[in-house]
């Protein structure tokens, strides 16, 4: 009995913060392997597996050693009209880990858990969101997403281009989402 209660003594106890390092790492993994994005040019894909419910993959930019990006259905939420589900997504290239700044659209995360949350309210709104983030990726390859059904969408010229300049778009609210 000592022997047992001894092993389990010499465990490293992992941190909130250390788990939530390790989610980003998980979801880095389950990410690359199913659509590459570090690898795609800025613009928006869809993944089509014929169910009728087409996935949407916008990447918003590349820089050196990040992607950011937006997951979602090309479904709207009849009150915002904005897509949802929906996850703002930065890929680090150089650690390896994938963060969800934040999901919904309409609710950022001051809206959630205030202005000035404790740090332990924001690792565990952060756990939330990226644990909801590594069952949503594991859900899309068991469904067969996947590089082989992601095809680009053109622009038409004749609408506004969802990047372009003045539009809060997807990229709005990605450069403070602690």
């Amino acid at each position: 009995m000592s022997t047992a209660a001894s092993r389990f003594a010499r465990l490293p106890k992992l941190s909130r913060f250390g788990w939530l390092m390790g989610l980003y790492a998980e979801n880095h993994e389950r990410l690359s392997r199913l659509f590459s994005p570090a690898e795609l040019a800025r613009g928006v894909y869809l993944s089509d597996v014929g169910d009728g419910l087409d996935l949407r993959l916008d990447v918003i930019e590349q820089h050196r050693y990040t992607t950011e990006m937006r997951l979602t259905y090309a479904l709207q939420d009849p009150l915002t009209g904005e897509p949802d589900p929906s996850a703002y997504l930065r890929l680090y290239h150089d650690a390896h880990q994938v963060e969800a700044t934040h999901c919904y659209v309409g609710r950022r995360w001051q809206d959630v858990i205030g202005m000035y949350p404790p740090p332990a309210e924001v690792i565990g709104h952060r756990m939330r969101m990226n644990t909801f983030l590594g069952k949503w990726l594991e859900y899309l390859a068991e469904r067969g997403h996947g590089m082989a059904t992601l095809r680009p969408v053109e622009h038409d010229p004749a609408q506004p281009d969802p990047f372009g300049p003045g539009d809060a778009g997807p990229g709005k609210n990605l450069a403070m989402n602690a």
